[in-house]
């Protein structure tokens, strides 16, 4: 039986700094409020030449490495993210041409924003478990804070920039570490897409002197009704898999969730009778990353050796749509 297993994982996070003690020079806030409120301490912002490609490119390089692979290697690209380079060409693409992987290699943007990192590595799953590719190079990128109104503390104090990375790879039965992703589900309701926009750059808003006047560039969130749903799709999520694959809260060693708010994570966590101590949280350092918050959190914990091969990890995320997942994995 074919099945596929995480073989690389990498991260990238650009070298500006954006604290709380600078926010309260720019926006009625100061960082107790923050702290206490989100759980994030500072966040990154990436330098005016950087590109979400390029973000979503220091990342690959450290999961290929981690997984001692070379581009060419690669059978299929999937780049999860909600501040592509551009419209068309795809930022995939744009990645397939940076790497260096082969012209084979399929290229695709994911758009399921803060979730779009658990699509991605969902359907990579199936496609390699169909028998057709071998090694999917799955991206979460985001500079999401050139899409931020530095004068909303609604928003403004949540986001930062980052990339995170995985290569899924081909496995089977007879692997000596037994690697492989058992179980994901992945859900909608755009009946709540209100709650969470951004409106520029499509057709409805390409971009007119009336978009612009009207905000349309800038991240919008209803945050009081964001944070009731977020709590309520992860947890539904995480049960869909847990029945899917008869696992029970105990039996897994770590649940990785979208970084999007400490508070959140917590709900989360006390539903499920998670210690904190079984939760990887990095928001303090990043803020909250969008599409790319799971892969980093995963890199991070991977390579400070709190996860390690044999372990079960749940990963969750949630995002504008309202979009969510889950995915269950024997890592």
């Amino acid at each position: 039986m074919i099945n596929s297993k995480i073989s690389g994982t990498g991260s990238y996070l650009p070298e500006k700094v954006l604290s709380n003690f600078d926010l309260e020079k720019m926006v009625d806030t100061n960082n107790e409020w923050i702290v206490e409120r989100t759980g994030i301490s500072e966040r990154r912002l990436a330098s005016p030449h950087e590109q979400t490609s390029d973000l979503a490119l220091n990342a690959a390089k450290k999961a290929l490495e981690a997984a001692s692979l070379k581009p060419e290697d690669i059978d299929f690209i999937f780049l999860a993210t909600t501040s592509p380079d551009q419209v068309m060409p795809s930022t995939a693409c744009t990645l397939q041409q940076k790497l260096g992987a082969t012209k084979n290699c399929g290229a695709l943007d994911i758009y399921a924003a803060c979730t779009g990192f658990v699509y991605g590595l969902s359907i990579a799953d199936q496609m390699i478990k169909g028998g057709l590719y071998k090694n999917i190079l799955v991206v979460g990128a985001e500079i999401i804070t050139r899409f931020i109104d530095y004068t909303d503390r609604g928003t403004c104090i949540l986001f930062g920039d980052g990339a995170g990375a995985v290569v899924l790879s081909r496995s089977d039965e007879a692997s000596s570490d037994n690697s492989k992703i058992l179980g994901h589900t992945l859900k909608a309701d755009g009946s709540l897409g209100h709650l969470l926009t951004l409106k520029l750059g499509g057709s409805r808003h390409p971009g007119s002197v009336e978009d612009l006047e009207a905000g349309h560039q800038y991240v919008s969130m209803e945050g009081r009704d964001i944070f009731k749903n977020a709590t309520r799709v992860m947890a539904s999520c995480c049960e869909d898999v847990l029945e899917q694959t008869s696992f029970s809260p105990e039996n897994v060693d770590w649940l990785i969730p979208h970084q999007a708010n400490v508070r959140i994570i917590e709900s989360v966590a006390k539903r499920f009778k998670f210690p904190m101590d079984k939760v990887v949280v990095n928001i303090e350092k990043t803020g909250n990353n969008s599409s790319a918050t799971v892969p980093m959190a995963l890199d991070t914990a991977i390579r400070d050796g709190r996860i390690h091969r044999g372990q079960h990890l749940m990963l969750t995320a949630f995002g504008g749509g309202l979009t969510s997942g889950s995915l269950l994995m024997k890592y």
